[in-house]
Order: C-alpha cells, then structure tokens, then sequence
C-alpha cells in the first residue's frame, strides 16, 4: 500500500508544480494586448471588460498557457490523469463495483476536453488534444477490459 501512497504523493506534487509553474508562464497574457480578445475566454465569462492587464481572470492564465507554453499544462493534465489511474488501479484491485463507471467516467471527462480543444490553431492546443484523447483511449480500453472481465466472472459464477 505504500507504494500507491508514494505514488500518490508523488503525482499531486508534480500536479502542484507544475500548476504553479504553468500559472506563471500564463501570466505574461498582461503584457500581450494582441491576446486578450482570443486568450480571455473565463474574463468573458464573467462580463469584465479588460481595460488593462490587471483585469484578466487568474483561469485565463492557464489558457494562455497552454496556447503558447504548453509544457507544463501537458504536465498538469498528465499528472492529474496518473493521480486518476493509481486511483483507479486501486479500485481494479480492491475488485470494486464502482471501478467500471470510474474508468468510464474518467474517460468521458478526457474526451469531453480533447473535444473542446479540437480544433485548436495553436501547437500548444493540438498537443494537449492528442494528450487528452489518447488518456481519454485509454481510460475506454481499461474499462472495457474490467467490464469483460466482471462479466465473465458473473458469468462463471452462475453456472
């Protein structure tokens, strides 16, 4: 069990870094007046008109960010994804009813947000695509195969 933990530890500090360090890599939207019409999408969202670089939402930061510096984003949704999956396994292993809805779940979320970014014209966007919908794969095949594999165990069972 402490090998989950560590892992577990280990992947929530790599997430908080690299939060930490994508958040500041986004801030340089403040002094990118061009962007602030293509790059502000959660400022709009709350109606605040940007006058200046102070008045941009703390989100935009991270889509900025992920438009133009995108390697730390790529390490945050990684991350996040890896903290899932040890999660996850552990659900697998602990023979859990919920483990297939958590997979099915957490692939639904991964496709959703590669679906969102699809069509991204920036290299930053196309990339966190492919990272999303290739999590999003493989969070499908991993709940298929623990779907089979209940199935055929009930399946057993029964007779």
């Amino acid at each position: 069990m402490f090998k989950y933990v560590l892992q577990f530890i280990v992947g929530i500090f790599t997430l908080v870094v690299s939060t930490f360090i994508a958040w500041y890599e986004g801030s340089t939207i403040t002094n990118n007046s061009l962007e602030w019409g293509y790059s502000t999408p959660f400022t709009k969202l709350f109606n605040i008109e940007i006058t200046n670089g102070r008045d941009i939402s703390q989100l935009d930061y991270f889509v900025y960010a992920a438009k133009f510096h995108p390697l730390f984003p790529a390490i945050m949704i990684v991350s996040a994804f890896y903290i899932l999956s040890v999660v996850g396994y552990l659900l697998i292993k602990s023979k859990s009813k919920w483990t297939t809805g958590f997979w099915g779940l957490l692939s639904c979320i991964m496709l959703l947000l590669s679906g969102f970014i699809f069509n991204s014209p920036t290299i930053g966007g196309r990339i966190l695509f492919w990272i999303a919908l290739v999590s999003g794969l493989i969070s499908i095949a991993v709940a298929m195969f623990v779907g089979l594999r209940n199935f055929k165990n009930k399946e057993t069972v029964e007779l």
